[in-house]
């Protein structure tokens, strides 16, 4: 008898038996191959936009992607540096054999969990409760919750052409009757859609027909607790390039669309808005004359280049003349070819914030099963439906953050609240309160959380609270500099474009000016503080007044959260709501009158009825 089940050894399954394993209970993560975890059957990179802070905050959780990333990154860049640090955002370019190989080893190291290399067949389900799963060699395992993160394994089918043919990525194996025993449990299914683009042998491309993507020439990392000498220096990271699609690629697809699975009717699930197949971008984007793409190395260990972008589901033969038409790839030998891959996802309106299944109980899910896209996303989902399994076992409430504390509190709200229809992709703009949510304070956020619930030790928690305790320190000493109106200090400032100093002022004061700089203060206060401390002070004081509005707005949504919402109301029955809002309170049965407000097709008028009837 587990106290965890964990199905599934992709990115949400990782994070999910980590997590349940650090807090101490019986945990078992069964997958069909040991050597397959924490696969990238897709873009070999960790990160980007809004997807970064989510890998900064499944550090914050103790979570194992963010080591894994800098541990085995091939480059490091921070991107939308020149907006403000509400965007700012880590991505790495991943070495995918090195990371699969340090997943493997993390796992094999992780106290309370074992390694069960078998096929789930169905979830054992009894009266509306998970009780464990029945493997495909007939074996029963018993447990006291179950988290399923079968990915795009469940019921698959890799699409090429006109051609389907059953399996899951990278040709492993998929399992029909695991959806079935779902679906048996009232629990609804659909149909979603990704793809991935083909890989060509580096050695065969000329790169001087592209453009250099170098990386960032600073010491990066995902993790609080890598070091400078845990990554890969500078000098020796792999660069990228970029490249466009030229007229003749254009002119090859659009002849060809009939001959694409997506075009010819072989596809029936939705597929992604935001990463599309190359054929899909021409046809919405019928007025560009061209799309840019990146071609990116897999590992030091393979001679492949990943082609970022061009996403296909045509015949290799079709295949074979798009890439030959690219810059730089006109005598290119393609490694492996494109495909896209149709599977059985669950509908996310039926599982609670904390990831639970409404319809079955003990049943946690998470990953792409749950609609999601992104190896980020999965693991953020991951780590938090294995800890709300373990706390379920313990008796506890589980942890729900909200959409001011995390990306993946808004990515699992807008799940659990909204739902989706297409592979969900977490986006900036998703994110309300994406000033409170930014790259550089992750632990500020979530670590205290983490702690209390067992995800973090002591010593990391101790650390910290070391690292608050300077930041505090320096802008209580800062707030106590005096800077005089000296013509030195207005010197400088007359550099910078200012007005020369009529009245002295406190440092911390005249860092609030754009421009102003601790490195420059240091220079004439003499005092010197951490590049990690600095940073802090600097974004908490230049952007004061806009972070406490945010801070503002985020405690009236608070207000609305702790209005809990009876699970038995009959909205049916409440003759002054709307029709649409009276059905889908039903459908969706929001647990607080801020969940409820944020569901499409609820109007504000609708709330304030609500709010009064359960007053």
């Amino acid at each position: 008898m587990y106290d965890v089940i964990v199905v599934g050894g992709g990115h949400a399954g990782i994070e999910a038996a980590m997590a349940a394993a650090r807090m101490k209970k019986k945990t078992a993560l069964v997958t069909m191959d040991l050597d397959m975890v924490g696969s990238m059957p897709c873009n070999p990179s960790v990160g980007g936009p809004a997807k970064g802070i989510v890998v900064r905050e499944i550090d914050a959780l103790g979570g194992i992607m963010p080591v894994a990333a800098d541990r085995t990154a091939l480059q490091f860049k921070m991107l939308n540096t020149t907006k403000g640090p509400g965007v700012w955002s880590l991505r790495v370019q991943s070495d995918k054999i090195a990371y699969k190989r340090f997943m493997k080893e993390a796992l094999l190291q992780q106290e309370n969990l074992d390694i069960l290399e078998k096929g789930a067949a169905r979830v054992w389900i009894e009266e509306g409760k998970a009780k464990g799963i029945e493997c495909v060699d007939g074996t029963v395992i018993p447990s006291k919750t179950v988290v399923l993160t079968s990915g795009t394994y469940m019921t698959s089918s890799v699409l090429r052409g006109h051609t389907a043919t059953k399996s899951g990525p990278e040709e492993q194996p998929t399992i029909d009757s695991l959806s079935e025993s779902l679906r048996e449990a009232g629990i609804r299914t659909f149909r979603l859609k990704t793809g991935t683009p083909c890989r060509v042998k580096k050695e065969t491309i000329d790169f001087s027909k592209g453009e250099e993507q170098p990386g960032t020439d600073a010491f990066l990392r995902f993790s609080e607790t890598t070091r400078p000498e845990d990554v890969l220096p500078f000098s020796e990271q792999e660069i990228c390039h970029l490249i466009y699609t030229a007229p003749e690629t254009h002119e090859i697809i659009l002849n060809h669309l009939e001959d694409s699975a997506m075009y010819s009717g072989l596809v029936k699930g939705v597929g992604p808005r935001y990463c599309p197949s190359i054929e899909d971008k021409l046809v919405r984007f019928a007025d560009k004359p061209r799309h840019q793409l990146f071609l990116e190395p897999e590992s030091k260990e393979l001679d492949t280049i990943y082609i970022q972008g061009f996403s296909t589901s045509m015949p290799c033969e079709v295949q074979e003349k798009m890439v030959h038409s690219l810059p730089g790839l006109e005598h290119c030998v393609i490694e492996k070819y494109a495909y896209a891959i149709e599977y059985d996802a669950i509908d996310p309106l039926q599982m609670k914030p904390s990831l639970e299944s409404k319809v079955v109980e003990n049943l946690f899910t998470a990953g792409q099963v749950n609609g999601t896209s992104g190896y980020e996303e999965a693991a953020g989902q991951g780590l938090i439906a294995g800890a709300n399994a373990a706390l379920k076992v313990a008796g506890q409430e589980p942890l729900v953050l909200r959409r001011d504390e995390a990306y993946i509190g808004v990515m699992i709200d807008d799940l659990s609240t909204k739902g989706t229809n297409e592979p969900y992709r977490l986006l900036t703009s998703r994110a309300e309160y994406r000033l409170l949510l930014r790259h550089d304070n992750a632990d500020q956020r979530l670590l205290a959380k983490a702690h209390a619930v067992g995800l973090v030790s002591d010593a990391r928690y101790e650390k910290f609270q070391e690292k608050m305790a300077k930041i505090d320190a320096a802008k209580k000493a800062l707030a106590e500099t005096h800077i005089k109106p000296d013509a030195a200090i207005n010197a400088r400032l007359a550099g910078l474009g200012y007005d020369p100093l009529r009245h002295g002022c406190s440092a911390l004061e005249l860092l609030k000016r754009p421009k102003i700089t601790l490195s420059l203060l240091e220079a004439i206060t003499a005092d010197h503080y951490d590049e990690e401390v600095a940073t802090a002070v600097e974004i908490d004081t230049k952007y004061a007044g806009y972070i406490e509005k945010a801070r503002r707005d985020a405690a009236h949504m608070q207000a609305m959260e702790a209005k809990k919402l009876p699970q038995d109301l009959e909205y049916s029955k409440m003759d002054n709501l709307s029709l649409e809002a009276r059905q889908k309170l039903d459908a969706i049965r929001p647990l607080t009158l801020g969940q409820a407000s944020r569901i499409s097709g609820i109007n504000p008028s609708d709330i304030a009825i609500l709010a009064m009837y359960i007053k």
